[in-house]
């Protein structure tokens, strides 16, 4: 088995991997890296030769760095197969609309989507669609993340080795299920957080007390999917929610397979509680929940420069890229910054790779010093590689 890291390693952003065996050609992932925006380095490093070699394309979830390049690679090529799950297929067509060229998302909405089973030890197995998903010589299984509803792990396994690819993952997340992956001979972790190892409880708390000591009301940016039922659990004060926000809050709250035992009935009480706001009116006295698109696009484009020009606060619970809105607020002192755990802790990710059993292991989604730091920690991690490598398992 052969893996080609087309995005993510070394870099965070355009997340991607190829595996090939026998001649069989997959790529786990597409994503765009939203900080090289207007530059090649925006799309995952393969060319049109390869992508149109590819058989097949899985997508993890619907967040940007993981999907938003599918487009992308139909118009450049790409003529496969595609999966994902039905929560991911829902969140895709956001994330291109606010990341792809419209163009791309027109390629992506007339696309042929299949089903991606999902494996589980639990009882609602059958609802997922309990499964293994065979691709020429490659059997995939997936789980459940921990990190959003319809997101998955993905396990591939040939004649010879299995290789985990995490995707982004939780384990330990209060609000979505982390299905626990099986052993394999090389894992990709998700090591956004470098060697972060603050627990999640610890980061919640900063948050729900910064959120309190704001009465007078503050801008809270989120991804669209995922962190932000996070953030509503989090938040005990009045909430008011930007355009879009319920319906994806919704969404999440009804895929009860996805979620922590209890969290669904948590978080519909919450939403029942919440007041839609409109962008026509005053900055609320409330938590406002706001689809982040980076500060780049969506709602919170002109939230954050109505936040600063109104000296609102604003705090970014995740990753904040180069050259935009929220960056140049929180050099300027005129926003606040408190992660979130959406991603694994550094205890996780070395519980995670000594539960595979890996030899080779790989960290996507980190810049090279937080990788290092990780590394000191995990001395099998390879610092070696970066994107556009390639390794034999």
């Amino acid at each position: 088995m052969r893996l080609s890291l087309r995005g993510g390693f070394g870099e965070k952003g355009r997340t991607s991997i190829a595996v090939e065996s026998d001649g069989y050609r997959l790529l786990l992932d597409a994503g765009v890296k939203t900080s090289a925006r207007g530059s090649p380095a925006y799309y995952p490093a393969i060319s049109p030769a390869e992508l149109a070699a590819t058989d097949a394309i899985i997508v993890t979830h619907g967040h940007e760095d993981h999907v938003a390049a599918l487009g992308w690679c139909i118009a450049n090529g790409f003529h496969g197969r595609i999966f994902m799950t039905a929560e991911t297929h829902r969140e895709t067509d956001r994330a291109l609309v606010d990341y792809a060229s419209a163009d791309d998302c027109e390629r992506v909405r007339h696309a042929n989507v299949e089903p991606l089973p999902v494996t589980t030890s639990t009882s609602n197995a059958a609802a997922a669609g309990c499964g293994v998903l065979a691709l020429g010589p490659l059997q995939v299984t997936s789980g459940r993340s921990g990190h959003i509803a319809g997101g998955v792990w993905c396990a591939v396994r040939d004649a010879h080795a299995t290789f985990l690819y995490c995707a982004d993952v939780v384990p330990a997340s209060p609000i979505f299920t982390m299905d626990p992956p099986p052993r394999a001979d090389a894992i990709a972790l998700d090591a956004s957080y470098g060697d972060d190892d603050v627990v999640s409880s610890t980061r919640a708390a900063q948050v729900r007390s910064w959120i309190a000591s704001q009465p007078a009301g503050c801008v809270l940016p989120t991804p669209l999917y995922g962190r932000s039922a996070e953030l509503l659990a989090i938040v005990q004060g009045p909430i008011a929610l930007a355009t879009g926000m319920r319906d994806a809050l919704a969404a999440q709250i009804g895929g009860g397979y996805w979620l922590v035992d209890g969290a669904g009935e948590a978080l519909a009480e919450r939403l029942r509680g919440a007041v839609d706001w409109r962008e026509d009116t005053a900055l609320p006295h409330a938590a406002l929940i706001c689809h982040d698109g980076m500060g780049m696009s969506g709602p919170s484009k002109r939230i954050l420069e109505m936040a600063d020009a109104q000296r609102y606060p604003t705090l970014f619970t995740g990753h904040v890229p180069a050259n935009t809105q929220g960056e140049r607020m929180l050099a300027a002192g005129r926003a606040a910054w408190i992660r979130l755990p959406t991603h694994p802790t550094r205890s996780e990710n070395v519980a995670l790779t000594t539960a595979s059993g890996a030899r080779i292991v790989l960290g996507h989604s980190c810049e090279p010093e937080a990788l290092a730091r990780l590394a000191a920690h995990l001395p099998s991690l390879r610092m070696d590689l970066a994107t556009g490598d390639s390794l034999e398992i």
